[in-house]
């Protein structure tokens, strides 16, 4: 079942630069709010681990990929656009919860 599925993203930045802390940000109130409890991010600094770049062809940062469910996806940027990312990942958004 889709609402079952299990997201596995992985962010690039470099160290923690405004973009970057945005970024992480972003996609973290976006998975709180439409995947909870679905999802897990995975944070690479490039200015650690600057060989991890190759292996997903990193070109730019921040940059965020869908490693699951595939195929894999990127998107670069500090992922402000909540609608662009949520459709960049194919994330359908969760109906708003009626709060007190």
């Amino acid at each position: 079942m889709e609402n079952e599925q299990r997201w596995e993203l992985r962010l690039y930045v470099a160290g923690s630069t405004p973009k970057s802390v945005l970024a992480l940000k972003n996609i973290t109130r976006y998975c709180e709010e439409n995947l909870e409890g679905r999802y897990s991010i995975e944070v690479i600094d490039l200015l650690k681990t600057p060989q991890l770049a190759e292996g997903d062809q990193i070109v730019a940062i921040p940059t965020l990929i869908r490693k699951v469910p595939i195929p894999i996806r990127k998107i670069i940027g500090d992922l402000s656009d909540e609608e662009k990312v949520l459709v960049g990942l194919n994330i359908r958004p969760m109906p708003l919860k009626n709060k007190p």
